[in-house]
Protein backbone atom coordinates (compact mmCIF):
# COMPACT_ATOMS: atom_id res chain seq x y z
CA UNK A 1 0.00 0.00 0.00
CA UNK A 2 1.25 3.30 -0.96
CA UNK A 3 1.62 6.24 1.34
CA UNK A 4 0.56 9.95 0.44
CA UNK A 5 4.47 10.89 0.66
CA UNK A 6 4.61 8.16 -2.89
CA UNK A 7 1.63 9.80 -4.62
CA UNK A 8 3.20 13.01 -4.37
CA UNK A 9 6.81 11.86 -5.47
CA UNK A 10 4.92 10.86 -8.32
CA UNK A 11 3.34 14.32 -8.75
CA UNK A 12 6.92 15.74 -8.94
CA UNK A 13 8.46 13.43 -11.28
CA UNK A 14 5.53 14.23 -13.58
CA UNK A 15 5.39 17.76 -13.19
CA UNK A 16 8.93 18.00 -14.66
CA UNK A 17 7.63 17.19 -18.02
CA UNK A 18 6.72 20.55 -18.35
CA UNK A 19 9.37 22.59 -17.22
CA UNK A 20 10.31 24.42 -20.11
CA UNK A 21 6.59 24.79 -21.41
CA UNK A 22 4.52 26.56 -18.52
CA UNK A 23 6.38 29.26 -18.10
CA UNK A 24 5.57 31.32 -16.48
CA UNK A 25 2.75 29.47 -14.65
CA UNK A 26 4.30 26.66 -12.12
CA UNK A 27 5.14 23.36 -13.64
CA UNK A 28 2.32 21.19 -11.59
CA UNK A 29 2.05 17.24 -11.62
CA UNK A 30 -1.53 15.76 -10.13
CA UNK A 31 -2.60 12.48 -9.65
CA UNK A 32 -5.72 10.99 -8.69
CA UNK A 33 -5.90 7.69 -6.93
CA UNK A 34 -9.19 5.97 -6.26
CA UNK A 35 -8.58 2.06 -3.78
CA UNK A 36 -5.04 2.22 -4.36
CA UNK A 37 -5.07 2.72 -7.93
CA UNK A 38 -4.34 5.46 -9.76
CA UNK A 39 -7.15 5.72 -12.29
CA UNK A 40 -5.46 9.72 -13.90
CA UNK A 41 -3.03 12.00 -14.01
CA UNK A 42 -1.67 15.15 -15.58
CA UNK A 43 0.94 17.78 -15.69
CA UNK A 44 0.85 21.58 -16.48
CA UNK A 45 0.29 22.36 -20.27
CA UNK A 46 2.13 24.74 -21.87
CA UNK A 47 0.85 28.67 -20.99
CA UNK A 48 -2.31 29.37 -21.57
CA UNK A 49 -3.63 25.62 -21.27
CA UNK A 50 -4.71 23.20 -19.10
CA UNK A 51 -3.43 23.00 -15.41
CA UNK A 52 -2.21 19.77 -13.92
CA UNK A 53 -5.85 18.86 -12.68
CA UNK A 54 -7.89 19.45 -15.11
CA UNK A 55 -5.43 17.02 -17.49
CA UNK A 56 -5.51 14.92 -14.20
CA UNK A 57 -9.34 14.59 -14.31
CA UNK A 58 -9.54 14.53 -17.94
CA UNK A 59 -7.12 11.42 -18.15
CA UNK A 60 -9.78 9.63 -15.81
CA UNK A 61 -11.50 7.03 -18.09
CA UNK A 62 -14.80 6.24 -15.61
CA UNK A 63 -15.60 9.80 -14.07
CA UNK A 64 -18.46 7.92 -11.46
CA UNK A 65 -14.64 6.64 -9.95
CA UNK A 66 -13.79 10.74 -9.21
CA UNK A 67 -16.46 11.04 -6.16
CA UNK A 68 -14.56 8.14 -4.17
CA UNK A 69 -11.03 8.97 -4.87
CA UNK A 70 -7.87 11.11 -3.78
CA UNK A 71 -6.56 13.82 -5.54
CA UNK A 72 -2.43 14.25 -5.28
CA UNK A 73 -1.49 18.09 -6.16
CA UNK A 74 1.91 19.56 -5.70
CA UNK A 75 0.33 23.05 -5.38
CA UNK A 76 -2.40 24.07 -4.15
CA UNK A 77 -5.44 24.57 -6.54
CA UNK A 78 -6.12 28.04 -8.51
CA UNK A 79 -9.81 29.52 -6.91
CA UNK A 80 -9.17 32.20 -9.69
CA UNK A 81 -10.30 32.94 -12.96
CA UNK A 82 -6.86 33.22 -15.67
CA UNK A 83 -6.22 31.69 -18.90
CA UNK A 84 -8.09 28.86 -17.61
CA UNK A 85 -11.09 28.25 -15.31
CA UNK A 86 -10.55 27.91 -11.33
CA UNK A 87 -9.19 24.23 -10.37
CA UNK A 88 -10.65 24.03 -7.46
CA UNK A 89 -14.11 24.59 -9.27
CA UNK A 90 -13.71 21.76 -11.39
CA UNK A 91 -13.13 19.18 -7.89
CA UNK A 92 -15.69 20.37 -6.42
CA UNK A 93 -17.90 19.96 -9.32
CA UNK A 94 -16.50 16.18 -9.69
CA UNK A 95 -16.85 15.71 -6.09
CA UNK A 96 -13.82 14.86 -5.52
CA UNK A 97 -13.87 13.92 -1.48
CA UNK A 98 -9.98 14.64 -0.87
CA UNK A 99 -7.38 16.44 -2.01
CA UNK A 100 -3.98 16.10 -0.68
CA UNK A 101 -1.19 19.06 -1.79
CA UNK A 102 2.32 19.07 -1.53
CA UNK A 103 2.02 23.37 -0.66
CA UNK A 104 0.41 26.75 -0.84
CA UNK A 105 0.81 28.77 -3.69
CA UNK A 106 2.07 32.21 -2.85
CA UNK A 107 0.63 33.79 -5.71
CA UNK A 108 -1.70 36.34 -4.08
CA UNK A 109 -4.67 35.77 -6.43
CA UNK A 110 -4.77 31.87 -4.92
CA UNK A 111 -2.62 31.77 -1.10
CA UNK A 112 -4.96 29.74 0.34
CA UNK A 113 -8.39 30.50 -1.39
CA UNK A 114 -8.21 27.59 -3.61
CA UNK A 115 -7.64 25.42 0.02
CA UNK A 116 -10.67 27.66 1.43
CA UNK A 117 -12.79 26.91 -1.36
CA UNK A 118 -12.17 23.62 -1.34
CA UNK A 119 -13.02 22.88 2.52
CA UNK A 120 -16.19 25.10 2.51
CA UNK A 121 -17.53 22.81 -0.31
CA UNK A 122 -16.69 19.48 2.45
CA UNK A 123 -13.75 18.56 0.15
CA UNK A 124 -10.86 17.08 3.03
CA UNK A 125 -7.73 18.73 2.57
CA UNK A 126 -4.66 17.50 3.57
CA UNK A 127 -1.61 20.67 3.54
CA UNK A 128 2.35 19.90 3.59
CA UNK A 129 3.10 16.58 2.26
CA UNK A 130 6.64 16.84 1.15
CA UNK A 131 6.29 20.77 1.58
CA UNK A 132 10.02 21.40 1.21
CA UNK A 133 10.24 18.95 -2.14
CA UNK A 134 7.58 20.72 -4.17
CA UNK A 135 8.64 24.32 -2.88
CA UNK A 136 11.71 23.42 -4.13
CA UNK A 137 10.46 21.61 -7.44
CA UNK A 138 8.07 25.26 -7.95
CA UNK A 139 11.58 27.11 -7.09
CA UNK A 140 11.32 29.88 -9.99
CA UNK A 141 7.64 30.17 -9.34
CA UNK A 142 8.32 30.92 -5.54
CA UNK A 143 11.07 33.41 -6.33
CA UNK A 144 8.89 35.10 -8.72
CA UNK A 145 6.16 35.73 -6.46
CA UNK A 146 8.02 35.95 -3.19
CA UNK A 147 11.30 37.81 -4.30
CA UNK A 148 9.28 39.72 -7.19
CA UNK A 149 12.35 38.78 -9.21
CA UNK A 150 13.11 35.49 -11.40
CA UNK A 151 15.04 32.55 -10.48
CA UNK A 152 18.79 33.63 -11.31
CA UNK A 153 20.94 30.55 -12.15
CA UNK A 154 24.93 31.50 -12.78
CA UNK A 155 26.47 29.76 -15.26
CA UNK A 156 30.04 29.88 -16.80
CA UNK A 157 32.81 27.18 -17.51
CA UNK A 158 36.71 28.15 -16.25
CA UNK A 159 39.56 25.99 -16.85
CA UNK A 160 41.82 23.82 -14.35
CA UNK A 161 43.69 26.95 -13.33
CA UNK A 162 40.69 29.28 -13.21
CA UNK A 163 40.14 31.22 -16.09
CA UNK A 164 36.83 31.66 -18.27
CA UNK A 165 38.95 33.20 -21.61
CA UNK A 166 42.16 33.39 -22.82
CA UNK A 167 44.33 36.72 -22.80
CA UNK A 168 44.44 36.87 -26.65
CA UNK A 169 41.77 35.60 -28.68
CA UNK A 170 42.33 35.41 -32.55
CA UNK A 171 38.70 34.96 -33.81
CA UNK A 172 35.14 36.82 -32.70
CA UNK A 173 33.96 33.19 -31.67
CA UNK A 174 33.91 30.96 -28.28
CA UNK A 175 37.34 29.19 -27.19
CA UNK A 176 35.45 26.08 -26.31
CA UNK A 177 36.90 24.88 -22.53
CA UNK A 178 34.00 22.10 -21.92
CA UNK A 179 33.18 19.14 -24.16
CA UNK A 180 30.06 18.70 -26.61
CA UNK A 181 28.62 16.61 -23.83
CA UNK A 182 28.76 19.81 -21.81
CA UNK A 183 27.80 22.26 -24.06
CA UNK A 184 24.67 20.20 -25.15
CA UNK A 185 23.43 20.45 -21.39
CA UNK A 186 23.64 23.97 -21.45
CA UNK A 187 21.54 24.13 -24.45
CA UNK A 188 19.09 21.88 -22.52
CA UNK A 189 19.22 24.00 -19.56
CA UNK A 190 18.58 26.81 -21.72
CA UNK A 191 15.48 25.23 -23.50
CA UNK A 192 14.07 24.89 -19.29
CA UNK A 193 14.45 29.05 -18.79
CA UNK A 194 12.17 31.56 -19.90
CA UNK A 195 15.52 34.28 -20.46
CA UNK A 196 18.97 34.23 -20.71
CA UNK A 197 20.93 37.50 -20.45
CA UNK A 198 24.74 38.55 -21.64
CA UNK A 199 26.26 41.69 -21.67
CA UNK A 200 27.80 43.53 -24.75
CA UNK A 201 31.89 42.20 -24.15
CA UNK A 202 30.34 38.66 -24.79
CA UNK A 203 28.29 39.33 -27.85
CA UNK A 204 31.40 41.09 -29.60
CA UNK A 205 33.93 38.56 -28.04
CA UNK A 206 31.93 35.06 -28.83
CA UNK A 207 29.14 36.52 -31.44
CA UNK A 208 26.91 33.53 -29.52
CA UNK A 209 23.29 32.50 -30.50
CA UNK A 210 22.18 31.84 -27.22
CA UNK A 211 19.63 29.51 -28.58
CA UNK A 212 19.17 25.70 -28.35
CA UNK A 213 20.78 24.73 -31.11
CA UNK A 214 22.15 21.14 -30.15
CA UNK A 215 18.46 20.63 -28.11
CA UNK A 216 14.74 20.13 -28.23
CA UNK A 217 13.03 22.69 -26.86
CA UNK A 218 11.68 26.44 -26.92
CA UNK A 219 14.73 28.73 -27.23
CA UNK A 220 14.94 31.39 -24.18
CA UNK A 221 14.00 35.31 -24.53
CA UNK A 222 17.71 36.78 -25.02
CA UNK A 223 18.29 39.64 -22.93
CA UNK A 224 21.67 41.87 -24.17
CA UNK A 225 23.47 44.25 -21.44
CA UNK A 226 23.86 47.02 -24.38
CA UNK A 227 24.31 50.63 -22.49
CA UNK A 228 25.07 53.12 -25.46
CA UNK A 229 23.27 50.49 -27.66
CA UNK A 230 26.44 49.97 -29.85
CA UNK A 231 25.92 46.44 -31.19
CA UNK A 232 25.14 46.05 -34.63
CA UNK A 233 22.02 44.14 -35.59
CA UNK A 234 24.67 41.75 -37.35
CA UNK A 235 25.37 39.74 -34.14
CA UNK A 236 23.56 36.09 -34.04
CA UNK A 237 21.76 37.36 -30.87
CA UNK A 238 19.47 39.37 -33.21
CA UNK A 239 19.12 36.87 -35.58
CA UNK A 240 15.01 35.69 -35.77
CA UNK A 241 15.21 32.72 -33.56
CA UNK A 242 14.14 34.05 -30.57
CA UNK A 243 13.29 37.53 -29.15
CA UNK A 244 16.09 39.61 -28.07
CA UNK A 245 16.00 42.52 -25.81
CA UNK A 246 18.24 45.08 -25.52
CA UNK A 247 18.84 46.28 -22.14
CA UNK A 248 20.56 50.06 -22.87
CA UNK A 249 20.94 53.50 -20.62
CA UNK A 250 17.08 54.08 -20.75
CA UNK A 251 16.34 50.96 -19.18
CA UNK A 252 19.00 51.32 -16.34
CA UNK A 253 21.80 53.46 -14.97
CA UNK A 254 24.70 51.53 -15.17
CA UNK A 255 26.26 54.00 -12.55
CA UNK A 256 24.04 52.41 -10.39
CA UNK A 257 24.53 48.30 -9.20
CA UNK A 258 23.17 46.57 -12.45
CA UNK A 259 21.74 43.28 -11.08
CA UNK A 260 19.22 44.55 -8.59
CA UNK A 261 17.63 46.96 -11.69
CA UNK A 262 17.68 44.21 -14.33
CA UNK A 263 15.92 41.99 -11.75
CA UNK A 264 13.19 44.68 -11.55
CA UNK A 265 12.96 44.47 -15.16
CA UNK A 266 12.66 41.31 -16.09
CA UNK A 267 10.17 41.03 -12.75
CA UNK A 268 8.28 43.74 -14.77
CA UNK A 269 8.26 42.03 -18.10
CA UNK A 270 6.88 38.55 -15.76
CA UNK A 271 10.01 36.64 -16.23
CA UNK A 272 10.37 34.12 -13.92
CA UNK A 273 13.69 32.33 -14.75
CA UNK A 274 16.75 33.47 -16.00
CA UNK A 275 20.50 32.32 -16.92
CA UNK A 276 22.88 34.35 -17.29
CA UNK A 277 25.37 33.74 -19.14
CA UNK A 278 27.72 36.41 -19.17
CA UNK A 279 31.52 37.28 -19.23
CA UNK A 280 33.03 37.70 -15.79
CA UNK A 281 31.91 41.05 -14.95
CA UNK A 282 28.56 40.60 -15.49
CA UNK A 283 28.24 37.25 -13.89
CA UNK A 284 30.03 39.37 -10.59
CA UNK A 285 27.36 41.90 -10.64
CA UNK A 286 25.16 39.56 -9.70
CA UNK A 287 27.33 37.71 -6.90
CA UNK A 288 28.56 41.05 -5.53
CA UNK A 289 24.94 41.94 -4.94
CA UNK A 290 23.87 38.29 -4.00
CA UNK A 291 21.05 38.08 -6.55
CA UNK A 292 21.54 34.38 -7.21
CA UNK A 293 20.24 31.38 -6.39
CA UNK A 294 22.32 28.66 -7.84
CA UNK A 295 25.43 28.57 -9.78
CA UNK A 296 26.50 25.97 -12.35
CA UNK A 297 29.98 25.57 -12.89
CA UNK A 298 32.19 23.49 -15.69
CA UNK A 299 35.64 22.98 -14.85
CA UNK A 300 37.26 22.17 -18.20
CA UNK A 301 40.65 20.25 -18.44
CA UNK A 302 42.42 23.13 -20.27
CA UNK A 303 44.46 25.97 -19.38
CA UNK A 304 45.10 29.22 -20.53
CA UNK A 305 47.89 30.23 -18.31
CA UNK A 306 46.54 33.89 -18.41
CA UNK A 307 43.73 35.26 -19.00
CA UNK A 308 40.49 36.66 -17.63
CA UNK A 309 39.88 35.42 -13.94
CA UNK A 310 36.84 33.33 -13.14
CA UNK A 311 34.09 34.62 -11.04
CA UNK A 312 34.22 33.87 -7.36
CA UNK A 313 31.20 33.23 -5.12
CA UNK A 314 30.53 31.08 -1.90
CA UNK A 315 27.55 28.95 -1.47
CA UNK A 316 26.86 25.51 -0.39
CA UNK A 317 27.56 22.70 -2.85
CA UNK A 318 25.08 20.78 -4.03
CA UNK A 319 26.57 18.03 -6.34
CA UNK A 320 29.52 17.66 -8.13
CA UNK A 321 29.98 15.16 -11.14
CA UNK A 322 31.77 14.25 -14.23
CA UNK A 323 30.71 14.75 -17.65
CA UNK A 324 33.67 12.61 -19.64
CA UNK A 325 36.82 14.48 -18.39
CA UNK A 326 34.90 17.52 -17.38
CA UNK A 327 33.73 18.89 -13.52
CA UNK A 328 30.28 20.06 -13.26
CA UNK A 329 29.52 21.72 -9.66
CA UNK A 330 26.50 23.13 -8.99
CA UNK A 331 26.22 25.44 -6.12
CA UNK A 332 23.74 26.92 -4.14
CA UNK A 333 23.02 30.40 -2.59
CA UNK A 334 22.39 30.34 1.36
CA UNK A 335 21.19 33.68 1.78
Amino acid sequence: MYSHEDYIKRCLHIGKNGLGTTRPNPMVGAVIVCNNEIIGEGFTSPYGSSHAEVNAINAVKDKSLLSKSTMYVTLEPCSHFGKTPPCSDLIIKHKIPEVVIGCIDDNPEVAGKGIAKLKAAGCHVLVGVLEEECKNHLKRFFSFHNKKRPYIILKWAETVDGFIAPKIKSEKKPVWITNKYSRQLVHKWRAEEQAILVGTNTVMEDNPSLTVRDWEGQNPIRFILDKTSKLKNDYEVFNNQSETIRITNDDIDFDQPIAIQVCHLLYNKNINSVIIEGGSKTLQSFIDEGLWDEARIFIGKVEFKEGVKAPRLKGKLISESMILEDTLKIIRNNK
